[in-house]
């Protein structure tokens, strides 16, 4: 059982939301009308609206919940045991195999039945 407190969702969430959205609206519209300004220029700009705009949802209920999420995940990752290198090659080996002989078997069979509906069908 998780023990973990669930951030409390602020009266200010729902605004926090829509500055967000209002952000990434102001970004893609940005985009469309500065479309002859260079490529670097918008590129940077969109970065940063982008970071604006994750560090306002960082800071909802959600946002906030996600951040954990996220944390935790790192730390499950180093948790996982990871194949070696010849583990690797070897299981890669049998699925190569082992759809071969699959794709082998099923040809065969589709050339079997083949010859058997022409013969029958005349």
């Amino acid at each position: 059982m998780n023990s973990k407190a669930v951030p409390e969702e602020s009266k200010f969430d729902g605004l926090k939301w829509l500055v967000v959205v209002l952000i990434v609206a102001a970004g893609v519209v940005g985009n469309s009308l500065y479309s002859d300004q260079s490529l670097f220029y918008r590129v940077v700009a969109l970065l940063v609206l982008a970071l604006v705009a994750g560090f306002v949802a960082l800071t909802t209920a959600k946002g906030k919940s996600f951040f954990n999420l996220f944390k935790e995940a790192k730390t499950e990752i180093r948790k996982v045991v990871w194949p070696t290198r010849q583990e690797t090659l070897q299981t890669t080996l049998m699925v190569v195999v082992v759809v071969l002989i699959v794709g082998l078997l099923l040809w065969g069979l589709d050339s079997l039945l083949g010859w058997f509906v022409s013969g029958v069908i005349g």
